[in-house]
């Protein structure tokens, strides 16, 4: 398990301003490194499993590490396949579906997913079978079997599970040699022994930002839904995550200094508008925290960063 880092604000905006590129290629490097690391020991493990599940919360940027650590693990010659575990959602009944105790459809719970056919499907895997891979339609809610698509692993391959609940005990527990990978973004930041933006606050920039840019979801609704988001992880997520086999912190320092640029017009009109007395307090602490931030140009975040996931312009379909 990796500590929360501590981001010194000040010494921050004193790189922001003195030394950007500098910055954001110590950044960028520092998790570079953390996905070699744990390339290493799923590389170590592949003689127990060609399965590897990667968790995270909401806004923890999984979906590129799961691209980087396909781009590091093929560098080495092990041939590497990203499945989404969103494609294993249940198509939506509503007698049956999860609900919250507010009586809403509970999207956060792990009984969404078909956890009887993904674990049936890594037991396939292991055993060098084909299986077919369900491609669920979220704006039907319903699993379309005709786009389904197949894979099969071969020695030198592995295939990368991701999604929130790719740690439940559900998958886990009947596969226990299975490498067990956790990212989250485990950076706060300080100014004068003051915590000004906490982890979950950056996660929530992060949401907000991309809801918006790719979603096609505003910023009132991300934020009316973040507590569910919350919640979920606390049910579904922290149990289980001190299991992982390695930890990836994706905090960029110099994050805020880009995404401030993006999520500021967002928060700004909802505290200019009747919104703001119906919302989670974190709008009221962020807007005035991120305007303590100096700005860095978002054309010199590289086009392969995690940041991208968010703000858009990177090399990654994330479809």
């Amino acid at each position: 398990m990796i500590a929360s880092n501590v981001i010194d604000l000040a010494e921050t905006n004193r790189r922001v301003r003195e030394d950007p590129a500098g910055l954001i290629a110590d950044c960028e490097q520092k998790y570079a490194e953390a996905v070699a690391h744990a390339a290493d020991m799923i590389i170590d493990n592949m003689a127990n499993s060609p399965v590897v599940l990667l968790a995270g919360p909401s806004g923890s940027g999984k979906t590129t590490t799961a691209f980087r650590l396909e781009e590091e693990l093929e560098r080495r010659g092990i041939i590497t396949h990203s499945v989404s575990l969103d494609n294993y959602f249940k198509t939506v009944d509503p007698a049956t579906v999860p609900r919250t105790p507010e009586g809403d459809i509970d999207l956060e719970s792990p009984l969404c997913l078909d956890m009887d056919l993904l674990n049936e499907h890594f037991g396939m895997l292991a055993r060098g079978e084909m299986i077919r891979i369900p491609r669920y339609v979220f704006a039907r809610q319903i699993r379309d079997p005709s786009r389904s698509t197949p894979l099969r692993l071969a020695k030198n391959e592995i295939a990368i599970f991701e999604g929130i609940h790719a740690l439940n005990t559900d998958l886990t527990a009947p596969h226990p040699e299975a490498f067990k990978l956790y990212v989250t973004a485990s950076g706060g930041y300080w100014l004068n022994e003051s915590l000004l933006l906490t982890r979950q606050q950056l996660r929530l920039m992060r949401r907000v930002v991309r809801d918006f840019n790719f979603r096609g979801a505003n910023a009132a609704y991300t934020l009316e839904m973040w507590p569910t988001v919350l919640r979920g992880e606390q049910l579904y997520i922290d149990p289980y995550k001190m299991s992982a086999d390695d930890w990836i912190n994706s905090t960029l320092d110099y994050e805020v200094a880009v995404m401030k640029q993006f999520a500021g017009k967002l928060f700004m009109e909802l505290l200019q508008s009747d919104f703001v007395s119906r919302i989670d307090p974190n709008l009221q602490k962020i807007v005035p925290a991120m305007e303590l931030f100096a700005e860095l140009d978002p054309a010199l975040t590289p086009d392969y960063s995690l940041l991208r996931e968010f703000i858009g312009g990177g090399v990654y379909n994330y479809g």
